[in-house]
């Protein structure tokens, strides 16, 4: 027969209340009493459920993820490490979708999650002051992906460092017109790391004496085809480049397909470098800089538990390394050697 908290409470001679608080450790239970419970939950065999620890403790035992989009490979990838560090503690992901305008005015509007969830992460989506300002008084613990804000921990890359590395290797094989291919749609959002990797793109063509030139930079919807147009549009020009730095991985593969399909040679006519290592990007032979993507759901997920356990009090911006992977998608331009 299945053992109860009633069980409990009447062998101890106690009620279920005492049992409760004794069992997980809360305050204003006597050191007698709680040895008494103990025993006799350990001669019943009882077993605390999951839901009622959740009910004595107040606690949902599940954390909220919000993000613009869930189907992309980034946002997929931080889901899946922030679930492994979840399903560890027992507990859940509830998945919020705000990339519409409606959906999102309605989620800091509402806050929908305010006593659903005991957390929430944010996934790269940029906070203006009014949104970050309906999250401050929450009473739980937010942490911030692929971004930073003051007040709140975060787990981000470097994105200025990263895109100057990126095409500081351009520049190392002797190149001088590289191009920048970008997203228009995240520029629409206003996402930040694509506003970083462009700045960090001009800073690195500066640095080593080079003026951007605004009909290298050049933008398209996110993906193959966005990729694939904006490329097109580089070529279509007078006087195109002989490298390419791509804000994402996913940009550059469309933009491999229109090279190709101008009978271009990668890398002997045009290099390019990419951002994120992508699943695919080996396949690709696709030079990049690449992220611990997986790894930073996973780190944000433990950031907020340590929050959420108050083993840690303060705010935190943690930034995660990226490295070079050089592959073969760049070489040195043509008339000089490696």
């Amino acid at each position: 027969m299945h053992t109860t908290i009633h069980d409990v409470a009447a062998h101890a001679k106690v009620s279920t209340a005492t049992v409760s608080r004794a069992l997980r450790g809360m305050p204003h239970v006597s050191e007698s009493t709680r040895a008494r419970v103990m025993a006799s939950a350990r001669d019943l065999n009882y077993v605390i459920s999951s839901a009622a620890s959740g009910l004595a403790s107040g606690r949902t035992k599940t954390i909220g993820v919000a993000a613009p989009f869930m189907s992309r490979w980034f946002f997929g990838e931080v889901l899946e490490g922030i679930e492994d560090v979840l399903r560890a503690g027992d507990m859940d992901v509830l998945l919020y979708n705000i990339g519409s305008a409606n959906r999102r005015g309605r989620f800091f509007g509402e806050l929908p999650m305010r006593r659903r969830v005991d957390g929430l992460i944010v996934l790269a989506l940029p906070l203006s002051s009014d949104e970050l300002t309906a999250l401050r008084p929450l009473p739980m613990p937010v942490v911030l992906v692929g971004l930073c804000a003051d007040g709140f921990s975060s787990v981000r890359i470097d994105d200025i460092s990263t895109a100057t590395r990126a095409t500081q290797h351009l520049i190392d094989l002797g190149h001088q017109r590289i191009a920048l291919l970008g997203d228009s749609r995240y520029e629409s959002i206003a996402f930040r790391n694509s506003a970083e990797r462009r700045y960090g793109y001009r800073v690195a063509l500066m640095e080593a004496g080079l003026t951007p030139d605004p009909a290298l930079d050049v933008s398209g919807p996110f993906g193959l085809a966005g990729g694939s147009a904006a490329m097109a549009e580089l070529f279509g020009t007078d006087n195109p480049p002989t490298a390419v730095f791509a804000e994402f991985d996913e940009m550059a593969y469309g933009g491999l397909r229109t090279l190709r399909k101008l009978g271009l040679r990668v890398p002997d006519d045009v290099s390019i470098i990419g951002v994120d290592d992508h699943e695919m990007a080996d396949m690709m032979d696709l030079t990049t800089m690449r992220q611990p993507v997986h790894d930073q759901g996973r780190q944000a997920a433990q950031l907020l538990l340590e929050l959420l356990d108050e083993r840690r009090t303060e705010p935190v911006d943690i930034v995660m390394p990226t490295e070079l992977v050089v592959r073969g998608t760049t070489g040195p331009t043509r008339g000089t050697t490696p």
